[in-house]
């Protein structure tokens, strides 16, 4: 009974192998595919993910260390705060980051919601 094992013809062994191989690939380049769009504006990101099926990108691919890191940005700590606008609530205008740096103030940001 020990001496019973189970012998895999050499071909069966090279399809496997060559099927593995391609597995590997096809993985490698499903999550070069999606660290691409990670690093893309919100809109291409959004259409990349619109055509998933599914969980897959979630299950398959390491997608929250991915994003964090993909999403963690180029400042350092006592680095300027790049400079961008956005527009007041009551729609009246555009506010611009670097005006309130004339007037030598700390300025806070607060993003989130107070619902």
């Amino acid at each position: 009974m020990a001496d019973m094992q189970l012998r895999v013809p050499p071909s069966v062994r090279k399809w496997l192998l060559r099927g593995g191989a391609v597995l590997i690939v096809l993985y490698l380049c499903f999550g070069a595919y999606v660290w691409w769009a990670m690093h893309q504006t919100p809109e291409t990101f959004g259409r990349v993910m619109a055509k998933m099926p599914g969980p897959v990108p979630f299950v398959i691919f390491p997608f929250e260390t991915a994003w964090m890191r993909a999403r963690a940005g180029k400042l350092n700590l006592g680095d300027r705060a790049p400079d961008f606008s956005l527009v007041r609530l009551d729609k009246s205008g555009q506010v611009q980051l670097s005006s309130f740096a004339r007037q030598q103030r700390p300025v806070a940001l607060i993003f989130g919601s107070y619902t």
